[in-house]
């Protein structure tokens, strides 16, 4: 579903929303990240897409989001990611972030706004809020963007510090999306435990092993 740029969530005063966005789902690296967001009032002036802003603005959006609104994330590992796919770990993760965030604030979202054209709702068990999908939600929702910056931030810093024990893949700058670096590294060094074998790159290279 494709909205306008209006804010949904700014158009119904009194509602508790719940943006919604996830990070790393193309990676062969790493976990996938969800970030969930209430946003305060006045809202952090700034808010977009984070794969629209520079390192230090995410770094400085993120600092004022955490201080000042409501938040929290959900992490899928990779060994689950393989188990279930992909796109089941990331409706999952969206799931943990806003069950962790309902746990925060004591209260159930009259809806929940989520990035993409999917929502996890009769996809993971575990999901029981209304939600909205919305296509580039992240550039044109602020409590999305805020939510997207979240996730990132945080999947970013969990790729520099895997990068601290498995230097030769480039972490630190790919965050472990499939660089030619990280490729050629993938090819001299191996998979680590960190590689999502499910996905095709680490696949076929460990047939080839």
């Amino acid at each position: 579903m494709v909205t306008s740029s209006k804010s949904l969530a700014a158009s119904a005063p009194g509602r508790l929303i719940i943006g919604v966005d996830e990070a790393g789902r193309g990676p062969l690296a790493g976990p996938v990240v969800a970030g969930a967001v209430v946003l305060c009032k006045p809202r952090p002036a700034g808010l977009d897409d984070s794969k629209k802003l520079s390192a230090r603005r995410r770094a400085e959006l993120e600092e004022v989001i955490k201080r000042r609104c409501r938040w929290a994330v959900g992490v899928v590992d990779v060994e689950e990611i393989d188990r279930i796919n992909i796109f089941g770990a990331t409706m999952l993760a969206m799931t943990r972030a806003v069950a962790a965030l309902c746990a925060q604030l004591g209260a159930e979202p009259d809806e929940v706004l989520i990035d993409g054209n999917m929502t996890p709702q009769g996809r993971t068990a575990e999901w029981r809020w209304k939600a909205r999908a919305i296509v580039g939600g992240d550039a044109v929702e602020p409590c999305i963007s805020a939510a997207s910056i979240i996730a990132k931030e945080h999947r970013d810093r969990i790729m520099r510090d895997l990068a601290l024990v498995h230097p030769h893949y480039g972490w630190e700058r790919n965050a472990g999306y499939g660089t030619a670096q990280h490729l050629e590294a993938l090819r001299r060094h191996g998979p680590t435990i960190h590689h999502r074998r499910s996905f095709a790159p680490v696949a076929q290279l460990e047939m080839m092993l």
